[in-house]
């Protein structure tokens, strides 16, 4: 009892789901908290988030995106969900007017979800989202004119198991497809290579 109120324990299923999104590391440009999860969508509810930035003092000039990943779980489960637990994602981050102007782009950027899940042997059914580009452009002010476009992903899917660790591991390699990143253990070559 807390403050007079009985304490509801969580379902084992929710708590073993919980176990398994403890311990992971994941590269140095995710910069990872927990947040308050939505409420009134399920019963029991955990949230992340993460700035993607290369410094790790997260200095806004080096922002790459932001991505969310919550895990919702009802007992009774939820018809649209086929299931008892759920995954949504939300990824947001800017894009260059070339990659932006991509009429591949949307579709590119799906495959790349669908292709993080798979190579981590996430194992799901019942995958749905949307892709949206956002087109701002900047009048007048304090700065120049300017124009940007950002990518905004939202996902969902039902996870077939309760451990949710490749779940978690997939959403962070996803984050940083969609923000820019290039994958671990590849460097990118400079713009511009001197002959000697």
């Amino acid at each position: 009892m807390v403050d007079g109120v009985p304490r509801i324990e969580a379902p084992a299923e929710f708590l073993t789901a919980l176990d398994s999104l403890r311990g992971h590391a994941f590269r140095r440009e995710l910069h990872i908290s927990q947040i308050p999860p939505p409420a009134k969508i399920a019963p029991w509810a955990v949230a992340l988030q993460a700035e993607v930035n290369d410094s790790l003092k997260l200095d806004p000039d080096f922002y790459r995106g932001n991505t969310r990943f919550v895990l919702l779980y009802d007992p009774e489960g939820q018809p649209a969900w086929d299931g008892t637990m759920r995954v949504v994602t939300f990824t947001n981050a800017p894009v260059d007017s070339d990659m932006g102007g991509d009429p591949l782009l949307g579709e590119v950027a799906w495959a790349w979800l669908g292709e993080a899940l798979q190579a981590h042997s996430a194992d799901f059914y019942n995958l749905s989202g949307t892709v949206t580009r956002n087109y701002n452009e900047t009048f007048g002010g304090l700065y120049l004119a300017s124009s940007a476009i950002d990518l905004e992903v939202r996902a969902s899917w039902t996870p077939a198991s309760a451990d949710v660790s490749a779940h978690l591991t997939a959403w962070a390699e996803f984050a940083g497809m969609v923000c820019g990143l290039d994958p671990e253990g590849v460097t990118s070559l400079p713009r511009r290579i001197e002959v000697v």
